[in-house]
């Protein structure tokens, strides 16, 4: 028996005075009514109604009863109102973990627009490169970029990341530009640390594809900390175009043999569940796939950088 639907029962007869009335507001038979009444008195061990012909009457039990099952009926239709609410209107906390120089370089404009279209939602926002666990950790959605392998998490691409060689025009002028992947040897290499244990993000397994080894002259655990050094002519990088797309479009860095260019990435958002998406999430997720579309604007050095003199 459903305990809840034997309780809507009870206090519809209650507030009706009739098996019969009530019987007709929930659209159910008077014997089926009879019959959940007579259940849940069987489960209490209490004699709630006593029933004439005419009319039913609360006993004292059922009196007391009545009061509390009421409070939790109302609690209930409460906590439904509330949830439906949430899954309607984007509204509550919405915690995102994100990779540090993405989330520095790219979400906080993003964020303030999206909190301006859905003002009832409230952002947590905690950067971490390391892969956080998101159940444990109570994150609503991660944002991680590689070639994500498959696991219990869904993942929704939001815009692909392309990765490219790039050093400063310094650091060229000094050691030469690279016009094939054999001269690649004689070179200094800039190296993003976490590339060493994350197969998710495998711009220098790459250039083992090719055939070279490449030194660690530096190695950080920070892209933005390379890209500067990188800028200053300390050696070549090989990094998203989200970090350096903007020292190349301003003449900073010089793409190295783009016609190597490895297979682009992309920027998931990974979450728990698929089934009764919580709509801050849902819209959150649509609007990030519709603010950085398909060409994000990090990639737009290539037009700007054709169009300087």
């Amino acid at each position: 028996m459903d305990r809840i639907e034997a309780m809507r029962a009870f206090i519809t007869v209650v507030t009706e005075g009739s098996f019969t009335r009530a019987a007709d507001r929930l659209g159910m038979s008077p014997q089926l009514v009879s019959k959940y009444v007579s259940r849940l008195e069987e489960q209490l061990g209490a004699r709630l109604l006593n029933r004439t012909t005419r009319k039913v009457h609360l006993t004292e039990a059922g009196d007391r009863y009545a009061l509390r099952v009421q409070q939790v009926l109302d609690d209930i239709d409460d906590m439904d109102s509330q949830l439906n609410d949430l899954q309607q209107d984007a509204r509550g906390q919405l915690r995102i973990s994100a990779p540090v120089s993405f989330a520095t370089l790219h979400l906080a404009p993003l964020i303030c627009h999206f909190q301006r279209a859905h003002p009832a939602v409230s952002i947590d926002l905690q950067l971490n490169d390391r892969k956080v666990d998101i159940v444990e950790e109570g994150f609503d959605i991660a944002l991680r970029i590689g070639h994500l392998k498959s696991s219990s998490m869904i993942a929704k691409l939001i815009t692909p990341v392309r990765l490219v060689m790039c050093a400063s025009p310094v650091y060229l002028a000094q050691h030469g530009m690279p016009s094939t992947l054999d001269e690649l040897k004689n070179h200094r290499y800039l190296r993003y640390s976490y590339m060493e244990d994350n197969a998710s993000f495998p711009a220098h397994e790459w250039l083992r594809t090719t055939g070279h080894e490449p030194r660690g002259d530096m190695v950080s655990n920070n892209g933005e900390v390379l890209l500067k050094a990188a800028i200053e002519g300390a050696g070549i990088i090989i990094q998203p175009t989200f970090i350096c797309g903007a020292a190349i479009a301003e003449g900073k860095l010089r793409v190295i043999l783009p016609e190597y260019e490895p297979d682009a990435m992309g920027l998931y958002a990974v979450y728990a569940h698929r089934k009764l998406l919580a709509s801050k999430v849902r819209c959150f997720i649509d609007f990030m796939t519709k603010y950085f579309g398909t060409q994000p604007n990090w990639d737009n050095f290539d037009l700007e950088a054709r169009q300087r003199p």
